[in-house]
């Protein structure tokens, strides 16, 4: 309550530069009937009162650096990362097909003047059928892989790019819970490995985000700013739903009603005196066109209140 009412009281932060991405206007893939054209979303995510933005699925916006240059200046927007999908827990096999993928992302994230790449891990069941697709539980041989091969995209991606990967902690994949991301952080080189920390994600996995703040601080490297429904997650659990059928619920809400508070994970972030990015995320894939522009504006009027 001490670091709330210290925000309330009109302290700034910093060290922390806040953003928006499209997943808070319900963009999950680069081409989906149910989501808003991505000038609507440049457009209203500008409108919103947001700098900086991330590219989203690769192929939403335009590709062509020059274009999406331009698209984004005259809006006065920043693009801050690009973002992977990966499953090196598979070990070399999967390399060539990985950096494949990762390639094209980096390079437009480097032509854009950003200097992070969210990766994160592939899902052990399918978003939206549920369909199991491995164990949801690594065995010691792939733990081994993903710390590994996970050094090595980070060391390949800052010499080719000169880009810092954050691993991003996710449901349904194999880096979620405390316990699993306590265990990847300790496998992996802080030299090459940092941490997209999202608030919601962690919590929606049982997480404390300031206590990992002010445990593994040194690896915090971005943050995703993000709400869980508590009753909905409840109900998330009971029916072991699937993370997709978990969003169309609205397991992730509008902040402030969710968990955790922002206003103190902000302030631990604050506190590691490094600049940070913090991109609010609001998973709702699928959502009304119309819904996403008041909920960002309700957004970036509700972080400035908690100075930032």
């Amino acid at each position: 309550m001490a670091q709330q009412t210290e925000l309330s009281r009109g302290s700034r932060l910093t060290r922390i530069r806040i953003g928006s991405a499209p997943d808070s206007w319900g963009v999950w893939f680069p081409d989906d009937p149910q989501q808003v054209p991505w000038d609507r979303f440049l457009d209203e995510v500008a409108a919103s009162g947001y700098e900086w933005i991330e590219l989203g699925p690769y192929g939403y916006l335009p590709t062509d650096p020059s274009r999406l240059a331009d698209e984004t200046r005259r809006r006065g927007l920043k693009v801050s990362a690009g973002t992977v999908f990966t499953g090196l827990h598979h070990g070399p096999d999967v390399w060539d097909r990985t950096w494949e993928h990762v390639s094209a992302i980096a390079g437009l994230t480097q032509a854009m003047g950003a200097r992070h790449l969210v990766v994160i891990p592939s899902f052990w069941r399918d978003d939206k059928t549920g369909e199991v697709l491995e164990d949801a539980t690594l065995t010691p041989d792939q733990w081994r892989q993903l710390a590994s091969q996970t050094e090595r995209l980070g060391h390949e991606v800052r010499e080719r790019y000169g880009l810092d990967i954050v691993v991003h902690p996710h449901a349904d994949t194999h880096i979620d819970t405390e316990e699993n991301v306590a265990r990847f952080l300790d496998a992996t080189d802080p030299a090459l490995v940092s941490l997209c920390l999202d608030t919601g994600h962690y919590a929606y996995c049982g997480g404390d985000s300031v206590k990992l703040i002010e445990t593994y601080g040194e690896r915090v490297g971005y943050l995703h700013l993000k709400q869980v429904d508590p009753a909905v997650l409840a109900e998330v659990r009971a029916q072991d739903m699937p993370f997709g059928p978990a969003v169309a619920r609205g397991v992730m809400c509008e902040p402030p009603a969710g968990v955790p508070a922002l206003e103190p994970v902000l302030a631990a972030a604050e506190k590691l005196g490094v600049d940070l990015f913090a991109i609010v995320e609001q998973d709702m894939y699928p959502c009304a066109p119309d819904k996403p522009l008041p909920i960002a504006r309700r957004t970036r009027a509700f972080l400035r209140s908690c100075g930032a």
